[in-house]
C-alpha cells in the first residue's frame, strides 16, 4: 500500500487515512489503487465491522491530482479510480467518512456512497467538473438530484458553486457537523458504536437503506464513458491546463 494511504484495524474498526498533506491530499492513480485495496481488505476481514475514511492535516481531499490527469488521463474502466468506486459502492460493511477542510470533486461524490458522514465546521465541498471541461462521476449525476432535487443539483454540477458544512447538513450529504478538531474523534466513536452492534442486523439494515445497486453501477459506467470522452477532448485539456497554469481558460466558440 502506498505511503499516502494509511490502513489500520483494531477493535472492529478499519481506519483508512489519506495522507498527502503537501498536495492537500490530492489523489493519484496509485492512491486510488491503495484505497481500493484497503476497502477490499477491510471487507475480507471478519473482525472488521465498520470502515472509517479520514483525511489529514486539515483537508479531506482536494480531488484528483490534475498534473497526473494531464500526463496520464484515466481513460477506461480498468483504471484504479474505477476499482476504488466499485469497492466503495459495493461495500457491505458500514462506511463512515470524517471530513475536515476541502472535499473537492470525488472528495464530495464519494460521500454519497458512505453510510454516515461527520463534517467539521470548516469543511468546504465542491463539484468543479464542468470548470475542468469534465462531467460528474461516481453516480453523482444520479444520486445528487435524488437527494437534493434537480435544480439544486444543477447549481452545484452546472454552475460548480461550492457549499459549506451547514449546507451539506441541510442537503443530507452529511449526518452531523462538529468542531473541526472533533471530526476524527466523532467518526471513530460512531464506528465503535456500529462495531458493537449485531453485525447481521447492521449489514441488512445497510442493504435496505441503499438505493438500487444495479442502477448505481450502470450510472457509474455511463458517466465513465462520457468522462473519458471529455477527458480526451481539447476543451478539457485547455481547462485543465488553465487551472494548473492559474489562468482563465480560452474556449473557441
Amino acid at each position: 500500500m502506498v505511503e499516502e494511504i494509511i490502513y489500520s484495524a483494531a477493535h472492529g474498526v478499519a481506519q483508512i487515512r489519506i495522507s498527502r498533506a503537501d498536495k492537500k491530499n490530492a489523489l493519484t492513480a496509485s492512491m486510488y489503487a491503495a484505497l481500493a485495496d484497503a476497502i477490499v481488505r477491510a471487507e475480507a476481514d471478519s473482525a472488521v465491522r465498520a470502515i472509517v475514511i479520514l483525511g489529514s492535516q486539515g483537508a479531506f481531499t482536494a480531488g484528483n491530482d490534475l498534473q497526473e490527469f494531464l500526463q496520464d488521463p484515466p481513460i477506461g474502466l480498468d483504471r484504479p479510480v474505477y476499482r476504488f468506486m466499485a469497492a466503495l459502492a459495493g461495500a457491505e460493511k458500514v462506511v463512515i467518512a470524517g471530513v475536515a477542510g476541502l472535499a473537492v470533486g470525488i472528495g464530495t461524490t464519494l460521500l454519497l456512497h458512505c453510510d454516515l458522514v461527520v463534517a467539521g465546521l470548516g469543511a468546504r465541498f465542491s463539484l468543479p467538473f464542468v470548470n475542468l471541461g469534465l462531467v460528474p462521476e461516481f453516480a453523482s449525476s444520479l444520486l445528487l438530484p435524488q437527494l437534493i432535487g434537480r435544480q439544486l443539483a444543477g447549481k452545484h454540477l452546472l454552475l460548480a458553486e461550492p457549499f459549506d458544512a451547514a449546507t451539506a447538513l441541510a442537503y443530507g450529504i452529511v449526518s452531523e457537523v462538529v468542531d473541526n478538531a472533533e471530526v476524527d474523534t466523532v467518526a471513530l466513536e460512531w464506528a465503535s458504536r456500529v462495531a458493537a452492534k449485531a453485525p447481521g442486523a447492521v449489514r441488512e439494515t445497510k442493504r435496505l437503506l441503499k438505493p438500487d445497486a444495479l442502477l448505481i453501477a450502470q450510472r457509474i459506467t455511463a458517466e465513465a464513458t462520457v468522462f473519458s470522452a471529455q477527458l480526451s477532448s481539447q476543451e478539457a485539456r485547455e481547462a485543465l491546463s488553465a487551472f494548473v497554469e492559474k489562468r482563465a481558460p480560452r474556449f473557441d466558440v
